[in-house]
């Protein structure tokens, strides 16, 4: 079982800190390397930039995906470990040493649950097998040698999640059933939910990304999960009627448009040609599909409206 250290600035380690962020984008600035060390669940430490050659503080690595800067700064905002958009692009730019950026340039975003941030006086020393010419990060094996004493230092300094505490107990939670478990920040679950999707709209199959949107199906502020199982990626128009009770989708997962939109609004044809369809695009894993406990729960509280006649297709 592995961990991460990755290196970044002070800066960023100082701004999220202040925030008290309850997830972060680790971000690279160049999209051209995945990171695959690491599965769902994985320790990711924060080592920063030498002459401060500490370990001061992680989380759980959730995914790596490649995004645009704009999707990025609207998925996670400051917790990209930047005031605004402004100073995300100028950061871009700085780390590709480049004077001019594409309108809007694709980055590596590595999503982080439960980070934590340690007081200065907690932080750890850097192991001393640490070559001074790293320059993105190393992994170690956590139950043993180096990798071993870093996870113990770490468990030491804070009181972990459970989620954690199991990995000593040789009963980690990783991959989905981490996904399944973990406190799961806004800005990943529109992550996920977008990637499930193929970033295409489940009910229309519409793939232009900007229009795209991760539609809670009960929402986070009723005890609604941030799952993608409680998430479809609508187009920005049908997500507003599906959240207003325009239109649902049943637990076998079919769509049904209610008569309210022509009897209000005197229109509504597209939106008819939908109904008694089954979605258009659904998520390949069965543990990411909607939850009909999650339809159910919007069938009867946000659509409860009148079914549609003939009269209207």
């Amino acid at each position: 079982m592995k961990l991460w250290v990755g290196v970044t600035d002070f800066d960023w380690f100082k701004f999220l800190k202040s925030r008290d962020a309850d997830e972060v984008n680790f971000w690279q600035p160049s999209a051209a390397r995945k990171f695959r060390v690491l599965e769902p669940g994985g320790l990711f430490l924060f080592k920063l930039h030498s002459p401060r050659n500490y370990v001061v503080g992680g989380g759980f690595f959730v995914r790596h995906s490649v995004l645009s800067c704009s999707l990025a700064w609207a998925a996670f905002g400051e917790k990209n470990g930047v005031v605004s958009m402004g100073e995300f692009r100028d950061r871009i730019a700085k780390y590709r040493r480049s004077d001019r950026l594409e309108a809007d340039p694709s980055i590596g975003c590595n999503i982080l649950a439960e980070p934590f941030f340690l007081d200065q006086q907690d932080w750890i020393p850097i192991p001393a097998d640490w070559a001074p010419n790293i320059v993105q990060g190393k992994s170690y094996d956590m139950t043993q040698g180096v990798g071993l004493d870093l996870w113990n230092a770490v468990r030491t300094r804070l009181p972990l999640p459970a989620d954690a505490r199991e990995v000593q107990d040789e009963t980690p939670r990783h991959g989905q059933e981490f996904l399944s478990r973990a406190r799961l920040g806004q800005g990943a679950f529109r992550v996920l939910v977008t990637e499930a999707y193929d970033k295409r709209c489940a009910i229309t199959g519409e793939r232009t990304l900007p229009v795209l949107q991760a539609s809670h199906i009960k929402p986070f502020a009723l005890q609604g999960p941030n799952r993608v199982s409680n998430g479809l990626l609508l187009r920005s128009d049908l997500h507003i009627l599906f959240d207003r009770g325009y239109l649902t989708v049943t637990p076998d997962l079919m769509i049904e448009v209610s008569s309210r939109i022509k009897e209000e609004f005197e229109n509504g044809r597209e939106y008819y040609a939908h109904h008694g369809k089954p979605l258009t695009v659904s998520p390949g894993a069965e543990i990411d599909r909607p939850k009909s406990e999650f339809l159910r729960w919007h069938n009867e509280h946000v659509f409860g409206g009148k079914k549609v006649g003939s009269n209207l297709l």
